[in-house]
């Protein structure tokens, strides 16, 4: 099944969802498709191993070892698929089941897709069943002449009611989401000539295997504020980015935050240009060094650095650091959540 929620066809502007995954299919701008995808509900269930669109959960990003400890008063042992770690929610993560919706709504004039997905007790190693809710948001940008065009996301997760799951004990979990859109505003294959602009220099340094190795520090070769171009090898990103460092100040539900602008891109080919805002203390920065897809149905093949990432989220690896876990502990009768913006224009 695919949709088509959110659109305004007369400025070639909109977004297009599939169920699994609450998937990001399309997100077109001045008639241009500026994310990666593939073109079939089908072609993202046995071709989709980097994560296209994905709604990503339980965890995003690397949990180490795949595991989890002090929880529910245990340790828990999460399906690893990062040679010793858990990435992205597991092999099977949220990103590939398949949510209810769209569920369309029209208000104000500002048209919303939502999409629910129960996640069981024991999904991928992880405890508690937990009611998930993402709901994009379409509106144009006023400030750029119609040629704009926004899309917010906000997740809502929380445990689902007790009586009906009733061999669930569970009274805490961990909880990270995020979305895996790889953007390319080029009119190539690749997204060489894109100029990006990062508002922060503060990152968490990692080991070998992608977790953090010491606290929040400066980036080696990032100036926050000045933009730098991607080439066709260089620079490389896989990095955690901090635009909040105050831990005090990270709760777990930050949708009442003020929103933050994460990122800013432009292409000089396309004039196309877009910005990355969230209510999150961190993003991934990641510049598709290890797209490997190959064609399927009418889509080409997607190599290294076909389109880049930025994924808002909690600092990588939180819930096994003990000054960052409350910022991924969802405890019973609690609520996490978060949004994001991404703001596309042409000019």
């Amino acid at each position: 099944m695919q949709n088509k929620p959110i659109e305004r066809p007369s400025q070639g502007q909109g977004v297009r969802f599939i169920p699994q995954g609450a998937i990001i299919q399309e997100f077109s701008v001045a008639g241009q498709n500026i994310v990666l995808n593939f073109p079939s509900s089908s072609a993202y269930a046995t071709h989709n191993a980097a994560y296209f669109g994905e709604t990503i959960g339980r965890v995003a990003n690397r949990v180490a070892g795949g595991t989890v400890g002090n929880l529910n008063g245990q340790t828990y042992q999460l399906a690893t698929n990062d040679g010793e770690n858990s990435l992205h929610g597991g092999s099977q993560g949220w990103g590939k089941r398949v949510f209810t919706g769209p569920i369309l709504e029209l208000n104000n004039g500002t048209e919303s897709a939502k999409f629910r997905y129960t996640s069981p007790h024991g999904d991928e190693g992880y405890p508690g069943t937990l009611e998930v809710l993402v709901t994009y948001t379409g509106r144009p940008i006023d400030d750029h002449d119609g040629d704009g065009f926004a899309l917010e996301i906000e997740y809502e997760v929380k445990f689902a009611d007790k009586a009906e799951n009733v061999y669930d004990e569970s009274r805490e979990t961990v909880v990270n989401v995020t979305n895996h859109s790889y953007f390319n505003l080029s009119n190539s294959s690749n997204i060489e000539g894109t100029l990006a602009t990062l508002t922060t220099d503060q990152y968490l340094p990692r080991d070998n295997n992608g977790i953090p190795k010491t606290g929040v520090t400066t980036h080696p070769t990032v100036t926050k504020g000045e933009a730098f171009t991607l080439d066709a090898a260089e620079p490389v990103f896989d990095d955690c980015f901090v635009l909040n460092s105050d831990l005090e100040s990270i709760s777990l539900d930050s949708r009442s935050s003020p929103l933050r602008t994460a990122a800013k891109f432009y292409h000089p080919s396309t004039k196309i240009h877009l910005e990355v805002q969230t209510t999150e203390p961190a993003f991934q920065f990641y510049t598709g060094d290890y797209v490997d897809t190959p064609t399927i149905e009418t889509a080409p093949q997607r190599g290294p650095r076909s389109g880049f990432c930025v994924e808002p989220c909690r600092y990588v690896n939180a819930v096994n650091v003990e000054d960052w876990r409350h910022m991924v502990l969802l405890r019973r009768g609690e609520i996490y959540g978060s949004r994001i913006v991404y703001r596309a224009w042409k000019g």
